[in-house]
């Protein structure tokens, strides 16, 4: 099995694990950290692929990826927090009597 594969299928791993637990978990906090393993296996696919073929394009989205998980942290963690103070509770299902 060469690096690149080996690299493929641990992006895949990682990517089908966060998946799983956004689909079966019902903490927020959990789901938040869900998608963040589900981007960073797409990234570490991203630089595979781009050491693979010898072009830097893949490295270009992988920045971004990383600026834009980061950015969904900051978001996603603030929402959390507001929900906190008013529900008292960071159960998704609970996020259902937000709907107006």
């Amino acid at each position: 099995m060469t690096v690149t594969a080996f690299s493929l299928a641990v992006g895949l791993v990682l990517f089908l694990l966060g998946a799983l637990g956004v689909l079966v978990r019902r903490n927020v906090l959990i789901v938040l950290m869900c998608l963040e393993l589900m981007l960073n296996g797409a990234n570490l696919s991203f630089v595979a692929l781009a050491q693979a073929f010898g072009d830097l394009a893949g490295q270009v989205f992988v920045f971004f990826i990383l600026a834009i998980a980061a950015a969904e942290a900051a978001v996603g963690l603030a929402i959390v927090l507001c929900v906190f103070r008013n529900y008292r509770t960071v159960d998704v299902n609970e996020a259902a009597s937000l709907h107006g």
